[in-house]
Parts: C-alpha cells; sequence; structure tokens
C-alpha cells in the first residue's frame, strides 16, 4: 500500500502532462473560473453605461418614428443579449454538472449516482442592476496564496494555523478539517492538507498525515504549498520505516520544484536517513 502510494506520486512528478488521468482539480477549478468569468462579462453588458438620454426633434409624427426606430433598437439588442445569456448559461450548467460528475470520480467514497442536479448558472434570473462591490478582504500576508479569499476564510485558517504553532494537535486537526468543509476547494485547500497532515503527525499518526500530503502534492501540484508537501511525504513515509521509498520520495522535490525552499529541506532529510 505505501510503496503504491510513494510510486503514484513519483509517476505524477514525472509523466503529469502526459497521462490521461492526470486532469487535477486545480485544473477543474479553473474551468469553473473561466466560465464565471465569461458570465460577469455578459451581466455588465445589461449595465447602465451613462448614455445621454435621446435627443429627438422634428414633428410628432417624426417623433414617433424616431422612438419607434429606438424601441425596435432596443428589444433587438435586449434579446440578443437575452439568448447569448441564455446560451452561456446552459452551456454553463452543463459544464458544470460535468465538472461535479469528474470532481466525483477524483474523490475517494463519492457517490456518482446520488449527486444533486445542477442548478442553473448564476440562478434563476440574471439582474440588471450594478452589482455591489465586495467588502475588502483582510491582508493575506504570509499566507500561502496570494489572492482575494472570503472575509472569514483567512480568521479560520489563522485560527487553525494558530493552533498548530501553539502544540494543539488535536485542536489542529479539527480545525483543519472543519476548513476545509466550510471552504471545500477553496484556494487554501491545499495549505489546509499540509496543516492538518503536520498535526496528525503531531498527534503520531504518520500513515494519515503522510496521505494529506500526498493529497495536497497530488491534487494542487502547481500550489505554492506543493514542494513542502512533497518534502514531508518524504519524512513522512520515513517514520513508516521505508527508507528506501522515502529516498526517492525526497529525490523528487529537487527534480519537480527546483529552487525552492523546500528543495534543502528535502536534502537535509536525505543527508539524515543516509540516502544515497
Amino acid at each position: 500500500m505505501l510503496r503504491g502510494m510513494v510510486f503514484g506520486a513519483c509517476l505524477l512528478a514525472g509523466s503529469m502532462a502526459a497521462a490521461q488521468q492526470g486532469e487535477t482539480l486545480a485544473d477543474i477549478k479553473q474551468d469553473l473560473a473561466v466560465l464565471t468569468v465569461e458570465l460577469r462579462k455578459l451581466r455588465s453588458e445589461l449595465n447602465t453605461t451613462g448614455s445621454p438620454a435621446l435627443g429627438i426633434s422634428g414633428s410628432a409624427l417624426d417623433r414617433i418614428t424616431a422612438i419607434e426606430g429606438e424601441l425596435q433598437r432596443v428589444t433587438a439588442k435586449a434579446e440578443e443579449l437575452e439568448f447569448r445569456i441564455g446560451r452561456v448559461v446552459q452551456d454553463g450548467t452543463n459544464r458544470i454538472g460535468d465538472l461535479k460528475f469528474r470532481i466525483c470520480e477524483l474523490e475517494a467514497g463519492c457517490d456518482i449516482g446520488k449527486l444533486s442536479e445542477t442548478d442553473p448558472l448564476g440562478g434563476d434570473a440574471v439582474p440588471t442592476a450594478p452589482v455591489a462591490q465586495p467588502a475588502t478582504p483582510p491582508a493575506t500576508d504570509a499566507l500561502p496564496f496570494d489572492g482575494e479569499l472570503a472575509i472569514s476564510e483567512e480568521a479560520d485558517f489563522r485560527s487553525a494555523l494558530d493552533a498548530l504553532d501553539e502544540g494543539d494537535y488535536a485542536g489542529a486537526e479539527l480545525l483543519f478539517a472543519q476548513f476545509r468543509e466550510t471552504y471545500p476547494m477553496g484556494p487554501l485547500e491545499p495549505a489546509a492538507l499540509v496543516g492538518e497532515g503536520r498535526a496528525l503527525e503531531g498527534l503520531g499518526d504518520s500513515r494519515e498525515a503522510a496521505r494529506r500530503y500526498l493529497s495536497a502534492y497530488s491534487g494542487f501540484p502547481d500550489a505554492a504549498i506543493a514542494p513542502e508537501a512533497l518534502w514531508r511525504l518524504g519524512d513522512a513515509i520515513a517514520s513508516l520505516g521505508s527508507i528506501d521509498d522515502a529516498c526517492i520520495t525526497l529525490g523528487e522535490v529537487s527534480v519537480r520544484y527546483p529552487g525552492s525552499d523546500a528543495v534543502s529541506q528535502a536534502e537535509a532529510s536525505r543527508q539524515k536517513l543516509g540516502c544515497q
């Protein structure tokens, strides 16, 4: 079982781009982001542009004719936008349903037969009023992610991280697990997996810790924390007594992530284990 886990990690490092099953959850998240951007573009077209009012002069008949022409133009434009948005919603809804199916295939224990029907993308109706700007998110200094987070997401993650730093491994393990349930597949998912793995190691459960590190590395190979996940996976494997497998895994850090801080950590672990 353990050798199979290590072999799978090494295969991901060497041939991820060539494998037919190499599609990662990060790829699926990117697809979802593309759909969201396209929908926002269409929604922006429905918002007012602040154009000045029509200046129509002439006789009453001329004004009526001009107004009728403008109404026809606006109606045609509205119908065009409605058709485009409807097409994107239908296509996006179908694609999201397909993504949910693919995510379920990647998750252990997921029952495809119990997947719920996908709601229409963007909801039942597209709002025509300007979308309110979200509140400025809290700073994300020292977090393994440079983008924006949900308002409470950073606070919950830091609470789990603080528990880990204070040596409250049981509390940290619980908080990281709850974080992943509350913000499934969020931008801090790989970091939460690594944090949960560290907490499990603190509790003496190296086997479960290795599984968390493997999930972080294999599911998010391009994440900022992926090199650390691979290094910690090697250390966890060593603590389980499989020194040769640990040496192979630790050696992959410099191959897969040259120049990362984890390279020196992995090399130190290799020297400590006496790897050749």
